[in-house]
């Protein structure tokens, strides 16, 4: 099991590579092949940081016992 302090250096590290996508996405033009291959990175990596902040914040309470 990861502590919380891995887990939020996890989270900002996952951050840095999200802003740095973003920065290579906004000058490519709308119809872009490699702005496709970009966005599926940025979905995973959104994705990923979800998880871990919902671990962060798990869910408490009778159901989620």
């Amino acid at each position: 099991m990861r502590t919380a302090n891995q887990i939020q250096s996890k989270i900002n590290e996952l951050t840095i590579q999200r802003r740095s996508l973003e920065t290579r996405l906004a000058p490519l033009p709308q119809d872009s092949p490699q702005r496709a291959g970009l966005n599926a990175q940025l979905t995973r990596l959104e994705d990923m940081i979800l998880m871990l902040e919902w671990v962060l914040d798990a869910p408490t309470g009778k159901y989620h016992a």
